[in-house]
């Protein structure tokens, strides 16, 4: 019997800027992981990855990661992408720099 599939958001890092950023349904890269396409067919979902990876001058590292919906979009459901959406670890860098504002 196979397995479920659970549903996912394509993530990578911008290739010039190191940011976590997210495919979102229009074809666009967010920083925000609420604006990602939440994809819940596994073979739309291998397509939004070649899609992605297909984008080498923008994105490195593109890969699938769980989600759930959530009430403004999708949401980690692992705490490495949790930890991800927070950008870095060391301040005042990217996303958490505006809450030490």
């Amino acid at each position: 019997m196979s397995r479920r599939f659970t549903p996912k958001v394509v993530t990578a890092n911008d290739l010039l800027e190191g940011d976590v950023i997210y495919l979102t349904a229009d074809d666009r890269w967010s920083r925000h992981h609420h604006e990602a396409e939440l994809i819940e067919d596994e073979a739309h979902a291998q397509l939004r990855l070649l899609f992605a990876e297909s984008q080498r001058d923008r994105v490195v590292g593109a890969y699938l990661a769980d989600a759930k919906a959530g009430p403004r979009g999708p949401e980690p459901t692992h705490f490495r992408e949790a930890f991800r959406t927070r950008g870095p670890s060391n301040y005042p860098h990217g996303k958490q720099e505006a809450q030490h504002v």
